[in-house]
């Protein structure tokens, strides 16, 4: 009895060693893997996918992205629980790069995506019908009604999802143009609240949203055809915040034009220069998110399908990542 006691207790010890061995092997492994994240929009997956598959043909083990509210992406980042998030708008987002640490705890790097646009529109019938141009049009209580969802006498805006840095500018803008009067932001999950914006201007009626490009929205309610954008008439951004917000062939939008950028936790940055000049090297032209945009749109939305029209976009533009590939495995 004493002999099974003894052989039973050294089994014990052994199985507890072993488990000490693989997990001292396991924890360099998980130590080194890549953790991106994004924020639960399946349109960006796409840029992802593409950023996940450049550090994998690079050598690096890519965990599946982890899903995190925007402002909390920037948090994550700099701690070091992920290492990067690749969807980082500048200058709309640099107020949470900031508040995360800037350049000590997390870098940005790269332009992914060039000239993303935001602003509000309204339906195009109602636009021609009554000659509104400015948001500050709808500082008049009659035009304003025109847009009255609930009743109450003002304007209702399909805004921004809060968290992402848009409701900043959105609610500054409320009382930098005397609105609040007039006009009120309906807020909650963007993809939720937009479908409703969608069938209103399909049923004919007028309607006010804010919406980005690249985004699937702009293919269904098409600014120039079913809606046009609303210009400012002179730029107020929060906290005294420039950027360029004219564009042309549609006039002052009243956000600044972003870049898309890849914010990257600065510690693991400096110590993994191939991926650096990877990050460097990658571009994305928007007319290639949007259409990928409008594939999602048409109900191409599984991951796997997401993970296809990367793949396919990386097929279609060899000849450029095979360079930046060959250039960041030179990066030392």
């Amino acid at each position: 009895m004493m002999l099974m006691e003894k052989r039973e207790e050294t089994m014990k010890i052994k199985c507890v060693m072993l488990a000490f061995v693989l997990a001292s092997l396991v924890a360099p492994a998980m130590a080194d893997q890549v953790k991106p994240g994004w924020a639960g929009t399946t349109e960006e997956l796409f840029q992802t996918y593409i950023v996940d598959e450049g550090l994998k043909q690079l050598g690096y083990e890519v965990a599946e992205p982890t899903q995190v509210q925007v402002q909390l992406a920037h948090t994550a980042v700099a701690n070091g629980d992920l290492t990067f998030y690749p969807a980082h708008w500048v200058p709309l987002q640099d107020a949470f790069w900031k508040e995360s640490g800037g350049d000590e705890k997390l870098m940005t790097v790269g332009t992914l995506i060039k000239n993303s646009l935001q602003g509000y529109l309204i339906d195009k019938k109602t636009a021609d019908e009554t000659g509104i141009k400015f948001i500050e049009d709808l500082k008049d209580p009659e035009k304003a009604k025109l847009f009255d969802i609930d009743g109450n006498g003002k304007a209702d805006l399909y805004g921004c999802e809060p968290g992402w840095g848009c409701e900043r500018v959105i609610e500054h803008q409320l009382d930098a143009y005397g609105l609040r009067d007039t006009l009120e932001e309906k807020q909650g999950s963007y993809f939720a609240i937009i479908p409703d914006a969608i069938e209103r201007i399909k049923a004919g009626k007028p309607t006010l949203y804010y919406t980005w490009t690249p985004l699937w929205v702009s293919a269904i309610l098409r600014p120039g055809k079913e809606v046009v954008w609303l210009n400012v008439k002179s730029t107020s951004l929060p906290d005294g915040g420039t950027g360029n917000t004219s564009v042309e062939g549609l006039g002052n939008l009243g956000f600044p034009v972003n870049d898309q950028k890849i914010i990257v936790n600065t510690t693991w940055l400096k110590s993994n220069p191939k991926a650096k000049k990877f990050f460097e090297l990658v571009q994305i032209p928007i007319e290639d998110v949007n259409a990928e945009n409008r594939e999602i749109a048409n109900g191409e939305k599984s991951n796997g399908q997401i993970m296809k029209h990367a793949t396919d976009w990386i097929a279609a533009h060899q000849a450029d990542w095979d360079k930046w590939i060959a250039e960041a495995k030179a990066a030392k």
